[in-house]
């Protein structure tokens, strides 16, 4: 893990990142590409309370980027990741023109916590200069409304591709609902570049 030498701001540019069943070998394999002046990343990963945050130790012994679980008011700051923690959904908030993190206690959505869409639907709720959704592998169907409407929005959206998902469940619900683009259903290794790529764009 490398720290970013400054604290800098978002500039406005997020992603975030939906997964569930296999989710977490898919995550290790985006964050390991990722460099310390990359856009902020929330993850939303259905794990339970007490799991997430030894998660979250785990991806930031092995990335370039700072992993953390999530807390109530973090500010997203460049060069770093921030994982729901389990048994809360995340939120992104807009606070004095800046983007943060809103942790809540509300009821499951879609019977999780965190739920994905969630935090899907709150980045179209603060509109942000830019921002990626990704969904990843996992059973249900969580995150495919929510990627939709960030694709109704005009922000990009890429889904994991059958093939490399442990369990084609959200990533199939979100392709049947087409909320991403037939070349935008992936293999997980372009995922992963595609991540990585605007990640590092201004």
């Amino acid at each position: 893990m490398r720290t970013p030498t400054a604290v800098q701001r978002s500039e406005d540019r997020l992603i975030v990142i939906g997964a569930s069943a296999g989710g977490p070998q898919a995550i290790e394999v985006i964050l390991r590409q990722l460099e310390s002046e990359s856009s902020p990343v929330l993850i939303a990963q259905h794990m339970p309370e007490n799991f997430t945050r030894a998660f979250a130790c785990r991806m930031d012994e092995i990335a370039r980027v700072k992993v953390s679980e999530a807390e109530h008011g973090m500010p997203l700051r460049t060069g770093e990741v921030y994982v729901a923690p389990g048994g809360r959904h995340m939120r992104v908030r807009r606070a004095a023109n800046e983007l943060c993190i809103s942790i809540d206690d509300d009821p499951p959505v879609n019977r999780h916590k965190p739920s994905v869409d969630v935090l899907f639907n709150s980045v179209i709720e603060v509109k942000p200069r830019a921002a990626l959704g990704v969904l990843l592998t996992g059973m249900g169907n969580d995150g495919a409304q929510g990627l939709k409407a960030l694709r109704d929005c005009g922000y990009p959206t890429l889904i994991q591709d059958e093939a490399t998902s442990s369990v084609w469940g959200m990533p199939g619900a979100a392709a049947k609902l087409g909320a991403a683009r037939p070349g935008d259903i992936r293999s997980l290794d372009a995922i992963a570049a595609a991540v990585r790529l605007f990640a590092l764009q201004k």
